[in-house]
């Protein structure tokens, strides 16, 4: 009977320690992971280019700024930011409102970095496990020409450290060599801001840039991708690791994360990014995506999912795309109630030989402006 109990108690005791292991195991791993984080600090390239008073110069994305610097924070990693000439830089107007600006702003620390960024020419790649260079038109202005920053980028990637960019990041990239004399984005996955997105939404500037983001990758020999317009696009090619647009900034932060041998913990994504990611799975296939929006739309942008399909109508060429402009239009149309949109559908309707649609869109926007020219004009053809 004793060594029963002798036996009941040593498994007892054996329950114990087990518990106790695991218990310590769970915590080491967690102090790992902290330190690990505390250890790793990441390098924020911004442009130096921008300018608002006097003569208008683009600058960069304090939107993708704060996105990015959002996640390394809540992932525990040190950041610094660097410019061409060092120094105050400027954003392009933004809104301050929003909830991932408002809390930056809020952070006095980052913000006296951001108010007197570091300059390239002083910057010890050594100091840093990766670097993350911000978007903005600017970026396609001051950072190719920027030979501190390429040497700098080169011995990030050298020495086994992460490159990122987003959206005209990328600009940055398009010069660096290796030590090998090749170019760094030779034969790897590589995107940026598209030719389509840059004719849709950047016409002020184009004109003045020297080149094409995705016609100088090419170039180079990259092996560019791409998205549809303004969709979330992330390119991992091992250590290299770029985003398409403002939409991709969180992913590709995110993705920076993980190759720092991290675990990183979850990204709150805003209304917007979560309204194109919606956008995102319907023009994939799934067609029943945009039944979230309508089902829960105070938890998504319905207006912004109409201006995207405006704006993604412009560069429709087949008739399942049309269509696909026209379900985001109409989703939003009462939103926006506008009678340019209005237009805009009744036109698509017809293209898509929905004349009664058409016509009942065009009556619609009559009842409320009794005077509206195109709308009575192409009324008058519908009845021919």
């Amino acid at each position: 009977m004793k060594t029963i109990i002798k036996a009941k108690n040593m498994m007892k005791i054996s329950k114990q320690a087990i518990t106790q292991f695991i218990t310590l195991f769970v915590f080491v791993a967690l102090s790992l992971q902290v330190n690990a984080a505390v250890s790793k600090k990441v390098l924020m390239i911004v442009s130096g280019y921008g300018q608002q008073q006097g003569e208008e110069k683009p600058g960069y994305e304090f939107d993708e700024f704060a996105k990015a610097y959002t996640v390394f924070k809540n992932n525990g990693i040190s950041v610094d930011i660097a410019s061409p000439n060092g120094g105050k830089v400027e954003a392009d107007k933004y809104n301050q409102k929003k909830s991932y600006n408002a809390s930056v702003l809020a952070d006095k620390a980052i913000m006296a970095k951001l108010n007197n960024t570091l300059s390239t020419k002083n910057i010890d790649a050594k100091s840093y496990d990766a670097i993350f260079i911000v978007g903005g038109k600017g970026a396609m202005f001051d950072l190719p020409k920027d030979d501190a920053l390429q040497s700098v980028i080169a011995d990030i990637y050298q020495q086994n450290g992460t490159v990122a960019a987003v959206c005209h990041g990328p600009a940055a990239l398009v010069d660096v060599k290796l030590k090998d004399g090749s170019y760094l984005v030779a034969n790897k996955a590589i995107n940026g801001f598209t030719n389509k997105e840059e004719k849709l939404f950047g016409k002020k500037w184009l004109s003045k840039f020297e080149f094409m983001l995705e016609d100088k990758l090419t170039e180079r020999g990259a092996n560019f991708q791409s998205s549809e317009i303004m969709l979330s696009h992330v390119a991992v090619d091992e250590r290299l690791i770029t985003g398409q647009n403002p939409t991709s900034t969180v992913d590709v932060a995110t993705e920076l994360v993980k190759s720092l041998g991290l675990t990183p913990v979850s990204a709150v994504k805003d209304i917007e990014d979560n309204t194109m990611a919606v956008i995102a799975k319907y023009l994939s296939g799934d067609k029943s995506a945009l039944k979230a929006i309508t089902d829960t739309p105070e938890q998504y942008h319905i207006s912004l999912a109409g201006m995207y399909g405006f704006y993604y109508l412009k560069s429709a060429e087949n008739n399942a795309q049309f269509e696909n402009s026209l379900a985001l239009m109409m989703l939003a149309k009462k939103a926006i109630n506008n009678p340019m949109l209005d237009m805009k559908i009744a036109k698509t309707q017809h293209k898509l030989g929905k004349n009664q649609d058409a016509e009942n869109t065009l009556k619609q926007l009559l009842a409320s402006k009794p005077d509206h020219k195109p709308a009575l004009e192409m009324l008058k053809t519908l009845s021919l």
